[in-house]
């Protein structure tokens, strides 16, 4: 079905690869797809959309520079953003469209609009984000209400809401399973700022901020001065200030999504050490399912959404249990070993980010056309 896609995200597309790059760029392949960012401060007299590089055929992103003293839709922001973005819909000849948010903050921005399907794609309960805005429960519950499909990206998120949307389905973060399985590969070299880091090597990528268990991080380094633990990713909501130091320890900051299989070539067990807490009650963590196409050893706190998988990673909940559990990946036999691998190969096969877009895909169709034949 030919459909453009018009799509508000909290998350800046040259960020972290996450769930909306995953998704939305499979949706280029067959849809024009239309990215506007949160908006960034500039003192100007003339709001305006920046143009945001993309190496994505067919994914145009834009970012709204304002006077805006807080980077989410509120006060005037809107009825500038509003212009704006009717102003791009001219110009690009986006007539039709659906509408898509994964930040609810934008929906009086949408509302203005007139998409052929409203889809909120809910990954996170972002109300329980640090500096969440005061706005942010309301538009939630409005959104769930405006939307004509819902998407959620973890299970748990999924049974809190259902009560919320009749048309609700779990849409579970995937994986690129050639991307993160090159880890394996022999071709695959680890980039040079890792090279120099003694064995063995414990690692995490992802967003560093308020989620982290920074007490566990201290664990790992403290109480083995032997292991080295990789950081790879971005501080976001958090100065690095308040991240454990230790000569042990190494925050390599963003790296580009291409180096990340090197990086966890050079692992000897990979790392989900978020704490638990109202801002990961909800969480799906991508991450394990890229660590799994890498056969890797993983320890992880019990987050709700990972329970389904504690046959084939390790789960910690405090960082004495952590650092235990981190022993004995590393001094694991050959046998439980080929153990973990045989059941993270099987759940890799049985999911991919192709497959996640077609199904939602189809439900997003159903609802044009269900559209189009009441008018």
């Amino acid at each position: 079905m030919t459909y453009d896609i018009l799509c508000f995200s909290h998350l800046r597309w040259d960020g972290v690869f996450q769930r909306p790059q995953h998704v939305l760029s499979r949706f280029a392949r067959t849809h024009r797809v239309f990215i506007v960012e949160e908006p960034e401060y500039e003192d100007t007299a003339t709001p305006h959309l920046e143009a945001v590089p993309s190496t994505v055929d067919n994914v145009f992103v834009f970012r709204p520079r304002l006077r805006a003293s807080y980077p989410f839709y509120v006060g005037e922001q809107i009825e500038s953003i509003s212009a704006l973005t009717q102003a791009l819909l001219e110009r690009e000849r986006i007539r039709h469209y659906v509408g898509w948010l994964y930040t609810p903050m934008a929906l009086p921005v949408l509302e203005s609009c007139a998409p052929a399907a409203r889809v909120f794609d809910c990954m996170d309960e972002l109300s329980a984000f640090r500096f969440a805005p005061a706005e942010l429960i309301a538009r939630d519950r409005a959104t769930m209400r405006w939307a004509d499909v819902v998407f959620t990206g973890g299970r748990s998120l999924y049974e809190a809401r259902r009560p919320l949307h009749d048309n609700l389905h779990c849409f579970p973060s995937s994986v690129d399973a050639a991307h993160f399985g090159a880890a394996r590969a022999e071709t695959t070299r680890e980039p040079g700022v890792q090279r120099a880091v003694p064995r063995p090597r414990l690692g995490y990528f992802g967003v560093i901020d308020e989620r982290m268990d920074y007490a566990i991080l201290a664990a790992l380094a403290q109480s083995h001065k032997e292991w080295q633990t990789v950081v790879v990713g971005p501080f976001a909501k958090v100065n690095p200030v308040e991240a454990p130091q230790s000569p042990n320890l190494h925050y390599f900051g963003q790296q580009a999504y291409a180096d990340l299989p090197g990086f966890l070539k050079g692992w000897d067990v990979a790392l989900i050490p978020f704490a638990r807490s109202e801002a990961t009650r909800y969480l799906s963590p991508t991450k394990v399912l890229e660590y799994m196409a890498a056969d890797l050893p993983i320890v992880a706190t019990p987050l709700p959404d990972l329970l389904p998988y504690r046959s084939a990673i390790l789960l910690a909940d405090t960082p004495a249990t952590f650092v235990a559990a981190c022993e004995q990946a590393l001094n694991a036999p050959a046998a439980q070993r080929t153990a973990w691998a045989a059941e993270m190969r099987a759940t890799v096969a049985a999911t991919s980010w192709e497959a996640t877009v077609r199904g939602m895909e189809t439900l997003i169709d159903r609802v044009v056309s269900r559209r189009a034949t009441r008018e």
